[in-house]
């Protein structure tokens, strides 16, 4: 194995292992359903994508996935939650990593991360609509919401959870990226394969 392939793997279980470490450190919004929690594991990615590219974000995303589950267990059995947050990090960092591998400024990150958190919103309210809220009530064997019920429930619920998430990861990988831009071009070109 070479070094370089070597390098980037432990740099993936790196970021896997913090990203797991901060998904632990969640918390709810007031005035949205408390099972919807704010956690920021999606940063660690974002670095991922930004020094390795797409390939290691989601690899970080699947990582700190697996090993939550493997921690925290699944109050339905399966691993519901950590499928639908796994879903939601790849429909945050894909954008980023598309626009941001374009132009690599402030403006391409910005760029990339206000379509990430709008992939996100967009995304996870529908696929909340159609597979994640119906497979969380059949696992957890509850009367499920159907029909303006469970579409007022996303719009009022879900949609402005994920946008504010969003503005949040946003501000934070702004930081970031100011602080450790340096590091992430020397990154990036160490090791370019």
């Amino acid at each position: 194995m070479n070094n370089k392939k070597l390098r980037k793997m432990i740099l993936i279980a790196m970021l896997g292992s913090i990203a797991t470490v901060l998904m632990q450190f969640n918390f709810p919004l007031p005035a949205l359903p408390g099972f919807l929690k704010i956690d920021f594991s999606e940063i660690p990615a974002v670095l991922a994508i930004m020094t390795l590219g797409p390939v290691a974000g989601i690899a970080v995303e699947l990582l700190k996935n697996v090993m939550h589950w493997f921690m925290s267990g699944s109050p339905t059995g399966v691993p519901v939650g950590e499928i639908a947050n796994f879903v939601t990090g790849v429909l945050f960092i894909m954008p980023i990593y598309f626009i941001f591998n374009k132009f690599k400024t402030n403006k391409g990150l910005a760029g990339g991360l206000i379509a990430g958190t709008v992939s996100m919103a967009i995304g996870m309210s529908v696929l909340n609509y159609l597979l994640f809220l119906p497979m969380y009530t059949y696992f957890m064997n509850v009367p499920a919401m159907v029909g303006n019920e469970l579409a007022t429930f996303i719009v009022l619920g879900v949609l402005p959870f994920n946008l504010i998430k969003g503005i949040m990861l946003m501000i934070i990988s702004m930081l970031l990226f100011k602080s450790m831009k340096k590091w992430i071009a020397q990154q990036r070109t160490q090791l370019a394969s």
